[in-house]
C-alpha cells in the first residue's frame, strides 16, 4: 500500500495522481464487491422463491396495463418510474459500456454480464420493493419521492448511514455518472466526424469540438434539470422506447444476416467465461477472473440492480402494492442487460472489425457496426448514444436531486448543486476515458455496497410484503392492494408521515 501511494505521488500531474489514488481505491473495493453483490443476489433469489422467474409474466402484464394511467396528481405511473429508471440505465453502459467489458475481459465478459442481471433481478425487485413502502408524500410538490436514504433511516433507523449513502450517491448521480455520459458522447461524436485516432484524426481540430460540444451539453442539459424529475419523466416517455426500438432493430438486422454464425459467437462466450485469467493481487483479487471482474462491473453499471439508483425512480410511482413496481422495476434489469447489452454484444462479436487499440469505449461499437452496415453506422450509433446517454445524464440528475431534498438542503443549495452537475457534465466532455470510468467505478461500488448491506439487513419485509401480494392473488384481487393495518409486525417500522 505505501509504494501505491508513493508511485501515485509521483504522477506527473495532479490528474494523473488522482487517477492514480482512484484506481488504488478501487482494486480492493471490487474484490470484495464482487462477491458480495454475487452472494446478495443470490439470497433475494432463494428467499423470494425465484421472483424473477416466479411472476415474470405478472411483471410484463403490469407495465403493460399502466401505460394509459393518468396520476399526475399523485405521482408517475408504473410506466413512468419504469421508464425514468430505463432512462438512466439505458445508456453508454449499452453501447460503450459492453465494448469496454469485451475490450478489457474478453467475450467471456458477457456471460458475466447475464449472470448479473440474472440474479441481480432480484435484488432490485427487493430494494424497489422498500422503496415503495417507504416512500414518502413532498408537502411542497404533493408527489411521492423516496429511495434507500429513506429505509435505511426509517426501516433500519439509522440516520448516519442513511445521510453517508445520499452523499455517496449524490456524488455518483449527480457527479461521475452524468461524466461518463458527456464523455462517450464525444467519443461518439469524434469517431462519427472521422476524428478518433484510429481514423488518422487531427487532435487539435478535435479539441475545439470537444469544448464545443462539452458546452453544447451544458446549455441542453440545464433547462431539464432545473425542471425536475417529473419533467425527466415526460420526456423518457417519450424518446427512449423510440430510440431503444430503433437501436434493437439494427441489431436484429446484424443478427439476421449473420445468423450462422451465432452459435459460434455463443459458444466463444461461454467458453471464454471460464478461461482464468487473473483480475487482481490478493486472494479476492487473484480468484476473480479479469473477464468476471469486468462482466460484473459493467453489467452493474449498465443495470443498476442492488446498486441503490433504481428505488429513486420506483418510490415516486402511485401504486396500489410495493410489490407491484417491485416487479416492473425488475423487468428494467432485464430489458437493459439480456436484451439492449446483449445486442452490442452480438454487434461486436458478429463483426470483422480488427483489433485497433487506438479506439476505445463507443468506438469500438461503431467501428463493429460499420462493418455491417456500411459508413452511415458512425453517424447513426452518435445519434442513438447521443439520446440514450442525454436521458442518462437527467435521469441520473434526477435520483440525486432526490437525495439533496432527503438532506432538506434549502433552495439555494439545490441551485448550487444544479450548477455543479453542470461543471461535471462539461469536465466529462473533455476528460480522458479511463479517468471518467474509474471515477464511475469508484462511485458505483462505494453506493452498492451500503445498499445492498441495507436490503440484506431488512429481507424480512420484503418476503413479508412479496407474500402478501401472492396471497392477494390466489384469492383472486386481480390488482392486490397493500393495507399497513393488516400487518401489525410491520407497523412500528413504518412511520406515520409513510403514504400507506
Amino acid at each position: 500500500m505505501y509504494d501505491s501511494k508513493l508511485s501515485c505521488l509521483e504522477q506527473a500531474s495532479v490528474a494523473d495522481g488522482l487517477h492514480c489514488v482512484i484506481n488504488a481505491v478501487n482494486a480492493p473495493l471490487w474484490d470484495w464487491l464482487v462477491w458480495i453483490l454475487i452472494g446478495v443476489g443470490l439470497f433475494f433469489t432463494v428467499a423470494t422463491g425465484c421472483v424473477q422467474v416466479r411472476l415474470f409474466g405478472r411483471s410484463v402484464k403490469a407495465i403493460w396495463t399502466s401505460r394509459s394511467k393518468n396520476n399526475e396528481n399523485q405521482g408517475l405511473s408504473s410506466f413512468q418510474a419504469f421508464v425514468t429508471g430505463l432512462a438512466s440505465r439505458v445508456g453508454t453502459g449499452n453501447i460503450a459500456g459492453v465494448a469496454i467489458a469485451i475490450t478489457a475481459g474478453g467475450p467471456g465478459a458477457v456471460f458475466w454480464m447475464w449472470m448479473t442481471a440474472f440474479i441481480g433481478m432480484s435484488s432490485g425487485f427487493a430494494e424497489s420493493v422498500l422503496a415503495q413502502l417507504y416512500k414518502v408524500r413532498d408537502k411542497q410538490t404533493g408527489k411521492f419521492r423516496g429511495g434507500p436514504a429513506y429505509y435505511i433511516a426509517h426501516g433500519l433507523n439509522h440516520r448516519g448511514m442513511s445521510i453517508l449513502f445520499s452523499v455517496c450517491l449524490i456524488v455518483c448521480c449527480g457527479f461521475a455518472y452524468p461524466s461518463i455520459q458527456a464523455n462517450t458522447i464525444t467519443q461518439a461524436m469524434q469517431s462519427a466526424l472521422g476524428m478518433a485516432a484510429g481514423q488518422g484524426g487531427n487532435n487539435s481540430a478535435w479539441e475545439t469540438y470537444q469544448y464545443v460540444t462539452a458546452a453544447g451539453l451544458v446549455i441542453l442539459t440545464a433547462p431539464i434539470i432545473f425542471g425536475g424529475m417529473y419533467r425527466v419523466a415526460k420526456a423518457s416517455e417519450i424518446i427512449v422506447p423510440i430510440m431503444a426500438i430503433l437501436y434493437l432493430g439494427v441489431a436484429a438486422f446484424v443478427v439476421l444476416t449473420h445468423l450462422g454464425k451465432v452459435p459460434e459467437v455463443l459458444a466463444l462466450i461461454f467458453r471464454d467465461a471460464f478461461t482464468f485469467k487473473a483480475a487482481g493481487g490478493g486472494f479476492l483479487g487473484g480468484i476473480i477472473s479479469q473477464g468476471m471482474l469486468q462482466g460484473i462491473k459493467r453489467g452493474l453499471y449498465s443495470n443498476e440492480a442492488g446498486q441503490g439508483t433504481m428505488p429513486n425512480a420506483a418510490a415516486a410511482a402511485d401504486v396500489k402494492h410495493p410489490v407491484s413496481q417491485g416487479l416492473v422495476q425488475m423487468i428494467g434489469v432485464f430489458v437493459d442487460t439480456m436484451i439492449v447489452c446483449t445486442a452490442t454484444a452480438m454487434i461486436i462479436l458478429l463483426s470483422s472489425t480488427p483489433n485497433n487499440p487506438d479506439l476505445s469505449g463507443i468506438q469500438v461499437t461503431q467501428a463493429a457496426l460499420e462493418t455491417h452496415i456500411g459508413a452511415w453506422a458512425q453517424q447513426f450509433l452518435a445519434v442513438v448514444l447521443f439520446v440514450f446517454a442525454f436521458s442518462s445524464i437527467i435521469g441520473s440528475y434526477a435520483f440525486a436531486e432526490t437525495n439533496v431534498q432527503y438532506l432538506h438542503a434549502g433552495k439555494k443549495v439545490i441551485i448550487a448543486f444544479r450548477l455543479i452537475t453542470l461543471c461535471f457534465v462539461f469536465w466529462g466532455a473533455v476528460a480522458k476515458v479511463g479517468v471518467v470510468w474509474d471515477l464511475g467505478d469508484l462511485a458505483m461500488g462505494t453506493i452498492t455496497l451500503i445498499n445492498l448491506v441495507a436490503i440484506a439487513a431488512m429481507y424480512k419485509m420484503v418476503k413479508v410484503l412479496l407474500k402478501d401480494y401472492t396471497d392477494k392473488i390466489q384469492q383472486g384481487q386481480a390488482e392486490p392492494e397493500f393495507k399497513l393495518a393488516e400487518h401489525p409486525e410491520l407497523q412500528d417500522k413504518i412511520k406515520s408521515h409513510n403514504v400507506w
